[in-house]
Protein backbone atom coordinates (compact mmCIF):
# COMPACT_ATOMS: atom_id res chain seq x y z
CA UNK A 1 0.00 0.00 0.00
CA UNK A 2 1.53 3.55 -0.87
CA UNK A 3 2.41 6.49 1.36
CA UNK A 4 -1.11 8.21 0.41
CA UNK A 5 -3.26 4.80 1.22
CA UNK A 6 -2.07 4.48 4.72
CA UNK A 7 -4.61 4.64 6.80
CA UNK A 8 -4.01 7.68 9.80
CA UNK A 9 -4.99 8.44 13.19
CA UNK A 10 -5.38 12.37 12.70
CA UNK A 11 -4.60 14.51 9.24
CA UNK A 12 -3.95 18.18 10.01
CA UNK A 13 -4.76 20.10 6.51
CA UNK A 14 -2.39 23.55 6.55
CA UNK A 15 1.48 24.61 7.41
CA UNK A 16 0.70 27.33 9.87
CA UNK A 17 1.89 27.90 12.93
CA UNK A 18 -1.59 26.15 14.45
CA UNK A 19 -0.77 23.01 12.25
CA UNK A 20 2.92 22.52 13.02
CA UNK A 21 2.00 23.28 16.52
CA UNK A 22 -0.85 20.26 16.01
CA UNK A 23 1.55 18.09 14.78
CA UNK A 24 3.92 18.04 17.32
CA UNK A 25 1.06 17.83 20.00
CA UNK A 26 -0.60 14.86 18.04
CA UNK A 27 2.87 13.17 18.79
CA UNK A 28 2.64 13.46 22.40
CA UNK A 29 -0.63 11.93 22.39
CA UNK A 30 1.29 9.29 19.64
CA UNK A 31 -1.09 9.04 17.52
CA UNK A 32 0.21 8.50 13.71
CA UNK A 33 0.08 12.10 12.01
CA UNK A 34 0.10 13.28 8.80
CA UNK A 35 0.32 16.92 7.96
CA UNK A 36 -0.95 18.57 4.46
CA UNK A 37 -0.01 21.20 3.38
CA UNK A 38 -0.78 23.07 -0.52
CA UNK A 39 2.44 25.11 -0.58
CA UNK A 40 5.70 23.43 -0.85
CA UNK A 41 6.74 24.74 2.49
CA UNK A 42 5.60 25.06 5.64
CA UNK A 43 5.16 28.42 7.50
CA UNK A 44 1.48 29.85 6.66
CA UNK A 45 0.89 33.45 5.99
CA UNK A 46 4.24 34.09 8.29
CA UNK A 47 6.26 33.35 5.08
CA UNK A 48 4.77 36.54 3.51
CA UNK A 49 6.33 38.11 6.96
CA UNK A 50 10.10 36.42 6.90
CA UNK A 51 11.94 39.74 8.37
CA UNK A 52 9.11 40.75 10.79
CA UNK A 53 9.67 40.33 13.83
CA UNK A 54 7.59 38.38 16.14
CA UNK A 55 7.07 39.61 20.04
CA UNK A 56 3.79 37.87 21.43
CA UNK A 57 4.84 33.83 21.60
CA UNK A 58 4.61 32.73 25.12
CA UNK A 59 8.85 32.03 26.06
CA UNK A 60 10.29 33.14 23.23
CA UNK A 61 11.94 36.58 23.21
CA UNK A 62 11.90 38.83 19.87
CA UNK A 63 12.27 36.33 16.89
CA UNK A 64 12.23 37.28 13.18
CA UNK A 65 9.43 35.55 11.88
CA UNK A 66 11.52 33.25 9.09
CA UNK A 67 13.43 32.09 12.52
CA UNK A 68 10.50 31.20 13.93
CA UNK A 69 8.90 29.49 11.57
CA UNK A 70 12.49 27.37 11.19
CA UNK A 71 11.81 26.50 14.70
CA UNK A 72 7.75 25.34 14.34
CA UNK A 73 9.07 23.31 11.67
CA UNK A 74 11.85 21.51 14.14
CA UNK A 75 9.26 20.98 16.58
CA UNK A 76 6.85 19.88 14.52
CA UNK A 77 8.63 16.44 13.53
CA UNK A 78 9.76 15.90 16.48
CA UNK A 79 7.89 12.63 16.19
CA UNK A 80 8.49 11.86 12.42
CA UNK A 81 4.86 12.64 11.43
CA UNK A 82 4.33 12.22 7.40
CA UNK A 83 4.29 15.87 5.62
CA UNK A 84 3.03 15.87 2.34
CA UNK A 85 3.74 19.44 0.32
CA UNK A 86 2.10 20.90 -3.08
CA UNK A 87 -1.30 19.40 -2.62
CA UNK A 88 -4.22 21.52 -1.79
CA UNK A 89 -6.85 19.26 -0.36
CA UNK A 90 -10.98 19.41 -2.43
CA UNK A 91 -12.80 16.41 -1.59
CA UNK A 92 -13.82 14.60 1.98
CA UNK A 93 -15.45 11.66 1.86
CA UNK A 94 -16.82 9.49 4.73
CA UNK A 95 -17.08 6.18 4.15
CA UNK A 96 -19.07 2.95 5.57
CA UNK A 97 -16.83 2.28 8.56
CA UNK A 98 -16.83 6.27 9.59
CA UNK A 99 -13.20 7.14 8.53
CA UNK A 100 -12.33 9.44 5.93
CA UNK A 101 -11.36 10.01 2.32
CA UNK A 102 -9.36 13.54 1.60
CA UNK A 103 -8.71 13.62 -2.24
CA UNK A 104 -6.78 16.69 -3.67
CA UNK A 105 -7.10 18.83 -6.30
CA UNK A 106 -4.11 16.61 -7.99
CA UNK A 107 -5.92 13.42 -7.59
CA UNK A 108 -3.80 11.65 -4.69
CA UNK A 109 -6.03 10.88 -1.98
CA UNK A 110 -5.54 10.50 1.62
CA UNK A 111 -7.17 8.32 4.71
CA UNK A 112 -7.73 8.96 8.34
CA UNK A 113 -9.63 8.45 11.05
CA UNK A 114 -10.07 12.35 12.07
CA UNK A 115 -9.57 16.02 10.57
CA UNK A 116 -7.90 18.99 11.96
CA UNK A 117 -8.40 21.95 9.47
CA UNK A 118 -6.07 24.59 9.98
CA UNK A 119 -6.34 26.46 6.78
CA UNK A 120 -6.09 29.83 8.52
CA UNK A 121 -7.44 32.07 5.34
CA UNK A 122 -7.71 29.60 2.80
CA UNK A 123 -5.23 29.75 -0.26
CA UNK A 124 -3.75 33.17 0.20
CA UNK A 125 -4.81 35.73 -2.15
CA UNK A 126 -4.06 39.53 -1.14
CA UNK A 127 -6.61 42.36 -1.46
CA UNK A 128 -5.05 43.80 -4.42
CA UNK A 129 -4.97 48.08 -5.08
CA UNK A 130 -8.66 49.10 -6.64
CA UNK A 131 -7.02 51.29 -9.64
CA UNK A 132 -7.07 50.41 -13.02
CA UNK A 133 -3.11 49.76 -14.39
CA UNK A 134 -1.98 49.18 -10.88
CA UNK A 135 -0.95 45.45 -11.93
CA UNK A 136 1.81 46.76 -14.50
CA UNK A 137 3.58 47.96 -11.65
CA UNK A 138 3.89 44.20 -9.57
CA UNK A 139 6.74 43.97 -11.61
CA UNK A 140 9.10 47.19 -10.23
CA UNK A 141 7.94 48.79 -7.09
CA UNK A 142 4.34 48.04 -6.00
CA UNK A 143 4.44 45.26 -3.16
CA UNK A 144 1.88 43.36 -1.42
CA UNK A 145 4.04 41.73 0.94
CA UNK A 146 7.66 42.64 2.29
CA UNK A 147 10.10 39.58 1.91
CA UNK A 148 13.56 41.13 2.65
CA UNK A 149 13.74 45.19 4.15
CA UNK A 150 16.68 45.86 2.99
CA UNK A 151 15.49 46.52 -0.88
CA UNK A 152 14.16 49.38 0.93
CA UNK A 153 17.12 51.14 2.48
CA UNK A 154 17.24 54.88 1.60
CA UNK A 155 14.12 54.74 -0.32
CA UNK A 156 11.22 56.84 -0.22
CA UNK A 157 8.42 54.38 0.61
CA UNK A 158 4.28 54.87 0.93
CA UNK A 159 2.30 52.09 3.17
CA UNK A 160 -1.04 51.86 2.30
CA UNK A 161 -3.14 50.16 4.93
CA UNK A 162 -3.72 50.38 8.63
CA UNK A 163 -3.83 46.95 9.80
CA UNK A 164 -1.56 45.00 11.78
CA UNK A 165 1.19 44.32 9.34
CA UNK A 166 0.89 47.83 7.65
CA UNK A 167 1.70 48.99 11.32
CA UNK A 168 4.74 47.01 11.69
CA UNK A 169 5.87 47.55 8.45
CA UNK A 170 5.81 51.15 8.90
CA UNK A 171 8.04 50.17 12.46
CA UNK A 172 10.24 48.10 10.75
CA UNK A 173 11.20 50.31 7.58
CA UNK A 174 10.97 53.99 9.83
CA UNK A 175 14.80 52.83 10.51
CA UNK A 176 16.46 52.17 7.31
CA UNK A 177 14.49 54.17 4.92
CA UNK A 178 14.93 57.69 3.64
CA UNK A 179 10.67 58.25 4.50
CA UNK A 180 7.90 56.15 5.58
CA UNK A 181 4.36 57.66 4.84
CA UNK A 182 1.40 55.21 5.96
CA UNK A 183 -2.01 56.11 3.88
CA UNK A 184 -4.98 54.98 5.75
CA UNK A 185 -8.56 55.32 5.06
CA UNK A 186 -9.75 55.51 8.92
CA UNK A 187 -8.32 57.87 11.71
CA UNK A 188 -8.37 54.21 13.57
CA UNK A 189 -5.76 51.51 12.93
CA UNK A 190 -5.20 48.04 14.00
CA UNK A 191 -2.75 45.90 15.84
CA UNK A 192 -1.22 45.96 19.16
CA UNK A 193 -1.67 49.55 20.57
CA UNK A 194 2.32 49.21 21.64
CA UNK A 195 3.36 49.38 18.27
CA UNK A 196 0.38 52.07 17.09
CA UNK A 197 2.44 54.05 19.64
CA UNK A 198 5.51 53.34 18.62
CA UNK A 199 4.80 54.39 15.06
CA UNK A 200 3.18 57.45 16.29
CA UNK A 201 5.63 59.00 18.09
CA UNK A 202 8.53 57.98 14.67
CA UNK A 203 9.33 59.31 12.07
CA UNK A 204 6.81 58.14 10.15
CA UNK A 205 4.10 60.52 8.46
CA UNK A 206 0.66 59.44 8.85
CA UNK A 207 -2.24 60.26 6.49
CA UNK A 208 -5.73 59.98 7.67
CA UNK A 209 -8.51 59.52 6.32
CA UNK A 210 -7.04 59.18 3.18
CA UNK A 211 -6.86 56.67 0.25
CA UNK A 212 -5.01 55.99 -2.87
CA UNK A 213 -6.30 57.80 -5.80
CA UNK A 214 -4.06 57.59 -7.92
CA UNK A 215 -0.58 56.10 -9.41
CA UNK A 216 1.96 58.85 -11.76
CA UNK A 217 4.92 57.55 -13.57
CA UNK A 218 6.83 58.98 -16.67
CA UNK A 219 8.06 56.17 -17.65
CA UNK A 220 5.37 53.75 -17.65
CA UNK A 221 7.44 51.21 -15.88
CA UNK A 222 7.69 52.51 -12.25
CA UNK A 223 5.92 54.72 -9.72
CA UNK A 224 7.00 57.98 -8.77
CA UNK A 225 4.36 59.86 -7.04
CA UNK A 226 1.30 59.06 -5.24
CA UNK A 227 -1.80 60.53 -5.34
CA UNK A 228 -3.86 60.54 -2.10
CA UNK A 229 -7.40 61.75 -1.30
CA UNK A 230 -9.02 62.93 2.03
CA UNK A 231 -12.28 60.53 2.39
CA UNK A 232 -14.05 63.20 3.74
CA UNK A 233 -13.32 66.36 2.19
CA UNK A 234 -11.76 64.96 -1.13
CA UNK A 235 -8.62 66.98 -0.69
CA UNK A 236 -5.61 65.33 -2.70
CA UNK A 237 -2.05 65.62 -2.28
CA UNK A 238 1.01 64.26 -4.78
CA UNK A 239 3.70 62.11 -2.70
CA UNK A 240 6.92 61.53 -4.07
CA UNK A 241 7.44 57.76 -3.53
CA UNK A 242 10.53 55.02 -4.98
CA UNK A 243 8.26 52.10 -3.68
CA UNK A 244 4.69 51.80 -2.25
CA UNK A 245 3.31 49.20 -0.49
CA UNK A 246 -0.27 47.79 -0.06
CA UNK A 247 -1.81 46.36 2.83
CA UNK A 248 -5.61 45.85 2.49
CA UNK A 249 -6.12 42.12 3.71
CA UNK A 250 -6.13 38.44 2.71
CA UNK A 251 -8.93 37.47 0.59
CA UNK A 252 -10.13 34.40 1.95
CA UNK A 253 -10.72 31.42 -0.49
CA UNK A 254 -11.69 28.10 1.04
CA UNK A 255 -11.79 26.33 -1.97
CA UNK A 256 -14.37 23.04 -2.04
CA UNK A 257 -14.19 23.06 2.07
CA UNK A 258 -18.03 24.66 1.70
CA UNK A 259 -18.71 21.60 -0.17
CA UNK A 260 -17.91 19.12 3.27
CA UNK A 261 -21.55 19.84 4.80
CA UNK A 262 -19.33 21.97 7.79
CA UNK A 263 -20.64 25.13 8.29
CA UNK A 264 -18.49 27.77 7.31
CA UNK A 265 -18.95 31.35 7.25
CA UNK A 266 -18.06 34.30 5.01
CA UNK A 267 -14.28 34.65 6.83
CA UNK A 268 -13.80 31.69 9.28
CA UNK A 269 -15.90 28.76 10.85
CA UNK A 270 -17.79 28.85 14.30
CA UNK A 271 -16.78 25.64 16.51
CA UNK A 272 -17.48 24.80 20.18
CA UNK A 273 -15.59 25.17 22.95
CA UNK A 274 -12.96 21.89 21.88
CA UNK A 275 -12.68 23.14 18.62
CA UNK A 276 -15.62 20.48 17.32
CA UNK A 277 -17.46 21.44 14.06
CA UNK A 278 -20.63 20.19 13.02
CA UNK A 279 -19.40 17.50 11.77
CA UNK A 280 -18.14 14.54 13.98
CA UNK A 281 -14.38 13.55 13.60
CA UNK A 282 -14.01 16.93 11.74
CA UNK A 283 -11.99 19.38 14.25
CA UNK A 284 -10.48 23.25 13.78
CA UNK A 285 -7.96 25.79 15.16
CA UNK A 286 -6.18 28.62 14.01
CA UNK A 287 -7.36 31.63 12.36
CA UNK A 288 -9.74 29.43 10.62
CA UNK A 289 -11.90 29.56 13.69
CA UNK A 290 -13.93 31.91 15.95
CA UNK A 291 -15.86 31.26 18.94
CA UNK A 292 -16.51 33.68 22.28
CA UNK A 293 -13.01 33.90 23.78
CA UNK A 294 -10.77 33.34 20.27
CA UNK A 295 -7.83 34.84 20.86
CA UNK A 296 -6.09 36.22 17.89
CA UNK A 297 -2.62 35.64 18.28
CA UNK A 298 0.11 33.11 17.77
CA UNK A 299 -0.47 31.70 21.52
CA UNK A 300 -4.21 31.19 20.86
CA UNK A 301 -3.42 29.46 17.56
CA UNK A 302 -1.38 26.94 19.70
CA UNK A 303 -4.04 26.10 22.02
CA UNK A 304 -6.40 26.00 19.76
CA UNK A 305 -4.47 22.99 18.31
CA UNK A 306 -4.12 21.67 21.37
CA UNK A 307 -8.26 21.02 21.92
CA UNK A 308 -8.98 20.13 18.38
CA UNK A 309 -5.94 17.19 19.38
CA UNK A 310 -7.45 16.25 22.34
CA UNK A 311 -10.99 15.98 21.04
CA UNK A 312 -9.52 13.72 18.06
CA UNK A 313 -7.83 11.87 20.58
CA UNK A 314 -10.92 11.22 22.60
CA UNK A 315 -13.40 10.54 19.72
CA UNK A 316 -10.47 7.63 18.52
CA UNK A 317 -10.47 6.82 21.91
CA UNK A 318 -13.14 7.77 25.01
CA UNK A 319 -10.95 5.96 27.55
CA UNK A 320 -7.73 7.79 26.85
CA UNK A 321 -6.44 10.59 28.99
CA UNK A 322 -8.27 14.12 28.41
CA UNK A 323 -4.75 15.78 27.72
CA UNK A 324 -1.56 14.86 27.06
CA UNK A 325 1.01 14.29 30.10
CA UNK A 326 3.80 17.32 30.23
CA UNK A 327 7.16 16.52 28.74
CA UNK A 328 8.56 16.17 32.35
CA UNK A 329 6.15 13.09 33.02
CA UNK A 330 5.37 11.86 29.60
CA UNK A 331 6.56 8.98 28.28
CA UNK A 332 7.43 9.68 24.95
CA UNK A 333 10.26 12.01 25.53
CA UNK A 334 12.40 9.41 27.80
CA UNK A 335 14.27 8.11 24.73
CA UNK A 336 14.87 11.85 23.09
CA UNK A 337 15.92 12.94 26.74
CA UNK A 338 18.73 10.51 26.81
CA UNK A 339 19.58 11.34 23.47
CA UNK A 340 19.98 14.68 24.58
CA UNK A 341 21.87 13.54 27.31
CA UNK A 342 19.81 14.23 29.77
CA UNK A 343 19.11 11.72 32.94
CA UNK A 344 15.56 11.40 34.02
CA UNK A 345 14.74 11.44 37.53
CA UNK A 346 12.83 8.52 38.93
Amino acid sequence: MSETMDMYDVTIIGGGPAGMYTAFYSGMRDLKTKLIEASDQLGGRMLYYPEKMVWDVRGVTPIRCEMLIRQLEQQARTFDPTIVFGQEIAGMERLSDGTFLLTAVTGEQHYTRTIILAVGYGIYKPVKLDIEGADRYEVSNLHYTVQELSIFRGKHVLISGGGDSAVDWANELEPIAASVTVVHRREEFGGLEKNIARMKQSSVTIATPFIVKALHSSNGSEIEKVEIMHSETGETKLVEVDAVIVNHGIGRDFGQLHEWGINIGDWEIEVGAKMETNVPGIYAAGDFVTYDSKVKLIAGAFIDGVLALNSAKLYLDPTAPKVAYVSSHNERFKAKNKALGVIDEE
